[in-house]
């Protein structure tokens, strides 16, 4: 796998301008001039085993960083045994086929508060993605393990809470939507000084480790009384996307942004021009 040594823009996904394959999709990212690209496994795995190590060679050869979005279908605090099963085998199987695409990192969101104690809750997350992260390591997958910061206040995953597991599991950091961050606390997270409280956060839970590793998503959102609707164009939303790339800038951090906008590349292109102007 491509390990990031600096932060490099990409995708959510093929590039809308290509209609091939996921391998002409990390062959396109290259001529955009970007550096990453997110396998989108939120319906499905898309790949099969036979096709991994194809995609793995071309994220060497075009030199592009893989990251991998999970199924939406996952709880850890499920109550029915049968859901709970199928959460394991969905995370378990995902990141396994990621690990053979050469992936670096996955995300998944992790659970539901399901009206229950959120103390309660973030224990059995904890438990759980222990027992999940022991199988990923017995089997030899390689791969960062990543709880996403989740844009709804019914959902489990708010910054403090996945960087508490990432400091009490082996394996694993978060996956940091600031988008989500913006909506679930319905507008705030959204000014350089709260970006800056946000690094500060990463860095004193999982310290360098945690802001050279950063799997980052970003786009404009769409928000209301409960949190994230849907995704925007960066321009067309009050995202507060050029603070947020100074601090990104000011404390140094290395790793992968996927641009979530409805128009993919066009904003991670954007966004990693602004990056290098700052």
């Amino acid at each position: 796998m491509i390990k990031p040594t600096s932060l490099r823009f990409g995708t959510a996904g093929i590039p809308k301008c290509c209609n091939g394959t996921t391998g002409d999709g990390i062959e396109e990212v290259r001529k955009l001039g970007l550096e990453s690209m997110e396998l989108e496994f939120v319906r499905s795995i898309n790949i099969s085993e036979k096709r991994a190590p194809e995609i793995k060679e071309a994220s060497k050869k075009h030199d592009v960083v893989l990251t991998s979005h999970g199924q939406y279908f996952i709880n850890l605090n499920a109550q029915e045994p049968e859901k709970l099963i199928a959460s394991y085998k969905r995370i378990i199987d995902a990141s396994r086929r990621a690990y053979e695409c050469g992936a670096w990192s996955i995300c998944f969101h992790f659970a539901y508060y399901m009206k229950q104690d959120k103390d309660k809750v973030h224990k059995l997350v904890v438990k759980r993605a222990k027992e999940i992260r022991k199988k990923l390591d017995d089997e030899g997958i390689k791969i960062w393990l990543r709880p996403e910061t989740t844009g709804k206040g019914t959902q489990w995953g708010d910054l403090i809470e996945t960087l508490k597991v990432s400091e009490e599991v082996e394996g694993i950091l978060p996956c940091v939507d600031f988008a989500h961050l913006h909506a679930r606390s319905i507008g705030k997270y959204n000014t350089y000084d709260e970006f800056r409280w946000q690094l500060e956060q990463i860095e004193k839970y999982t310290g360098r480790e945690g802001l050279n590793n950063m799997h980052i998503h970003l786009a404009g959102i769409n928000y209301g009384d409960k949190g994230e609707r849907n995704h925007l164009n960066l321009k067309d939303s009050d995202m507060n996307y050029k603070d947020l790339l100074k601090v990104w800038k000011e404390f140094k951090i290395k790793g992968a942004v996927t641009c979530e906008s409805p128009n993919i590349e066009k904003d991670a292109l954007m966004l990693q021009k602004y990056y290098a102007k700052v």
